[in-house]
């Protein structure tokens, strides 16, 4: 998950060694790549692209994108405990849940068979103070924060949802029940139904919408591939 206020955890730039992992593995002619902890870039379709390497024991991890809709990483991460990274795409909304009329997403990826990860939909308000987790598919040993409120059918799925706190942020998880690798999902009927709970309300500015993996492991290198990604709203 992006972390806005950065951890003070220190990770020098990402050297690739090894295995041989290069920015840009999955397409060498790449409009951007870079291996740096915190490399973003903004390819002027209204996306920013983000390296996002935030966790503790984190390996070496590298981006290459040429548009915030198509891009890859490719991650060597030890196969330990605790998330190292939540390489990702965002797209800012800026408005209050009762303003907004439609808000959904598109999704299309390639993702390893092994590691421990899960490709996530990162939704913020603009304060950071909520968190919305849209698990579309992961692998391995990983798991949502919280306590499990039961399950819910919204935005073309249904997911077992969680309700918990990471310390700094309240967290909501849905978790899709069954992976997909593309597809579509209307954000605003979940953030509707989060107001029905009591957890925000309609005035809580939704901040950017995030899409992208959250990597525990993936030792030995692993890629993550965004054939597409896109928000849609009005």
């Amino acid at each position: 998950m992006q972390r806005l206020v950065l951890t003070t955890a220190a990770l020098t730039t990402a050297v690739i060694t090894g295995a041989g992992l290069t920015a840009g593995t999955a397409n060498a002619a790449a409009a951007w790549e870079s291996c740096d902890q915190w490399g973003n870039w903004e390819p002027g379709d209204g996306y920013i692209v983000y390296n996002n390497i935030w966790g503790s024991g984190a390996g070496s991890q590298c981006i290459a994108a040429d548009s915030g809709s198509q891009w890859s990483v490719t991650a060597d991460h030890p196969n330990t405990g605790g998330i190292k990274s939540y390489p990702n795409a965002k797209w800012i909304v800026g408005e209050p849940i009762g303003d907004i009329g439609s808000l959904s997403a598109n999704y299309d990826v390639t993702v390893p068979d092994s590691g421990a990860y899960n490709t996530t939909f990162d939704v913020w308000d603009e304060n950071y103070d909520h968190e919305i987790m849209l698990w579309m598919n992961w692998t391995g040993p990983v798991g949502p924060l919280g306590n499990p409120v039961g399950e819910a059918t919204l935005g073309g799925h249904t997911w077992d949802v969680y309700n918990g706190s990471n310390g700094a942020n309240n967290v909501y998880s849905f978790l899709r029940q069954g992976n997909s690798s593309q597809g579509d999902v209307d954000i605003l009927p979940i953030l509707d139904w989060i107001t029905e709970q009591g957890w925000m309300s309609q005035d809580t500015v939704i901040g950017d919408v995030q899409f992208g993996y959250e990597i525990t492991s993936s030792a030995g290198g692993l890629e993550f591939v965004t054939n597409d990604f896109s928000v849609s709203e009005g």
